[in-house]
């Protein structure tokens, strides 16, 4: 596909493979590590969601950029990829509803971004080396400058990044007269899963990442939210902390993927770093207490290990990734907690789990945290 005015650009990866293209976006160099994700729409959702902060998302659908920006479409206020990798790019948009090309949106928010790559290639050469980082340039094709800028970039396993993308304030989300009041652990939180919890009768506190249980409970909220985020869990201890106390007060909480990791963490259960993660609106979960299967969306480059899940008298799994055994949603047995690794709010993606925020409400309204264990052993 030929492209007017575009510069030529290169991505190079940590492995030294290269691929060419045209610079689309931020005329500039980004840096970040590699990953792709199996959706076929929902690209502005998926480069707004907080997740994705320190990567460069590959779509794998060969068309991006057709239906443009919708400003009700923006999980955050801005994008938070490090950068975007395509195939064909679409300077125009079709939607009537939309006000900005995804071009304009990029460059007016600094994304630096490539087109015109095989990205069937690239996806087969993440998926079978495993994750790694990568550099886009559209301003300096020199080999030996990319080289340069790889090595400055650190890799994922190890990096705190919540912090930077959490919210700098605690703000209130919702109606003030609803029934259950819900502090939120903001570790990079999208706005649909606040929309979820909100539309389900909750009134809610989001703290910053960093928030003390003491000061979240001046709230004097009914239970707890852990949210998703990007970065290693294995690198908050502060999250961890807070949640091991709010465990210890035997408050309700519903975790999300990053908010999964953390609840694993701090009830002695490791993580590990995935050898290309799972990112998509299509991956298949099976539902251990109904027996039912789940279309998931997922984002996710950290899992929680098995192993020590079974070896674990206080820590159920409830569901599994029917694609390769992965963990995807625990629960306490001895205390009101419970999560999962997908995302239920499914923004992009189908809507089939989001039950399990119905379930976290279940969880708030019972007299005790008995008879909600009885409603969920009745299903197994």
């Amino acid at each position: 596909m030929k492209y007017n005015f575009l510069p030529p650009a290169r991505l190079l990866l940590e492995d030294n493979t290269l691929f060419e293209g045209f610079g689309i976006g931020k005329i500039g160099t980004t840096s970040g590590e590699i990953c792709f994700n199996t959706g076929m729409t929902g690209y502005q959702e998926i480069y707004t969601d907080p997740s994705y902060f320190g990567q460069i998302v590959v779509n794998t659908t060969p068309h991006v950029g057709i239906y443009g920006i919708h400003p009700q479409e923006q999980e955050s206020e801005k994008p938070t990829i490090r950068g975007m990798v395509c195939n064909a790019f679409s300077q125009i948009y079709s939607r009537h509803s939309a006000v900005s090309s995804l071009q304009n949106y990029l460059e007016t928010n600094n994304i630096v971004a490539i087109a015109g790559v095989d990205t069937r290639r690239l996806v087969q050469h993440i998926r079978t080396q495993g994750a790694m980082n990568g550099v886009i340039s559209s301003e300096n094709l020199d080999i030996d400058f990319l080289k340069a800028r790889l090595q400055e970039t650190p890799p994922m396993k190890g990096l705190e990044l919540s912090s930077q993308v959490s919210t700098k304030r605690s703000y209130f989300w919702g109606n003030p007269q609803a029934k259950y009041k819900v502090a939120v652990l903001d570790l990079g939180v999208k706005r649909s899963i606040l929309r979820c919890l909100a539309e389900r009768n909750m009134y809610l506190q989001v703290f910053p990442a960093q928030t003390s249980f003491s000061e979240m409970q001046k709230f004097n909220p009914d239970g707890f939210f852990i949210s998703n985020g990007p970065g290693d869990p294995a690198a908050m201890p502060y999250a961890v902390e807070t949640v091991r106390q709010i465990l210890e007060n035997n408050a309700p909480l519903f975790g999300i993927c990053l908010g999964h990791q953390i609840l694993a963490l701090a009830s002695g259960v490791g993580t590990h770093k995935m050898h290309h993660g799972h990112r998509g609106l299509n991956h298949p979960v099976k539902n251990l207490l109904t027996g039912k299967s789940e279309i998931t969306s997922q984002n996710h480059g950290f899992g929680v290990n098995r192993e020590e899940i079974e070896q674990n008298p206080h820590i159920q799994i409830t569901h599994i990734n029917l694609n390769d055994n992965s963990v995807e949603g625990l629960r306490r047995t001895d205390k009101p907690a419970f999560s999962v690794q997908y995302h239920p709010e499914a923004s992009p993606g189908t809507h089939d789990s989001r039950y399990l925020f119905d379930e976290f409400t279940q969880l708030l309204e019972r007299a005790s945290y008995t008879q909600w264990k009885e409603v969920l052993d009745l299903r197994t």
